[in-house]
């Protein structure tokens, strides 16, 4: 597989700067060949694009533009610490939602379908969908993910 960043490349995509932690945490930790990163919000040169409850002020269609954001945001996290070499494994979305919305599933294929261009086969990944009532910032989105680093395939290269 090609590397990540050349893969980006090749999809016209840039791994954004990881963001600053906003609160007492840190972006993203290895530990062995697991990476795991915090929440991260679809932030873009520092700031939320979009704020509030997905189904209320912000649309489902807005909300999964936000969720790939924040899926891309936490792909810089776990490469900072984990390389070039990254499978995911396993996404949580959370949703901020308004009462009575419960598309949170189509919101998170925002960071799914992400990782499908990305890694093709090879980003078919676990993943939770959940509906909350309220997020950081009042942010519509938070992703954290679970990746693999295959150092062998670092080796090989």
């Amino acid at each position: 597989m090609a590397r990540l960043t050349e893969k980006l490349a090749e999809l016209g995509i840039t791994l954004p700067p990881v963001a600053a932690p906003v609160a007492a945490y840190i972006p993203a930790k290895r530990t062995g060949d697991e990476v795991r990163t915090s929440g991260q919000l679809p932030f873009v040169d520092g700031a939320l694009p979009v704020q509030g409850k997905v189904g209320g002020e912000v649309s489902p269609e807005q909300a999964y533009d936000q969720a790939r954001l924040a899926a891309l945001n936490a792909l810089a996290a776990a490469a900072s610490v984990g390389g070039e070499a990254l499978t995911v494994t396993h996404v949580t979305v959370f949703v901020a939602s308004a009462p009575g919305f419960t598309a949170q599933p189509q919101v998170a294929n925002g960071a799914s379908d992400l990782f499908g261009e990305i890694f093709g086969p090879a980003g078919a990944h676990t993943r939770s969908a959940v509906g909350v009532a309220v997020l950081p910032l009042d942010s519509p989105v938070e992703v954290e993910l679970v990746c693999r680093v295959d150092d062998d395939e670092i080796r090989a290269q």
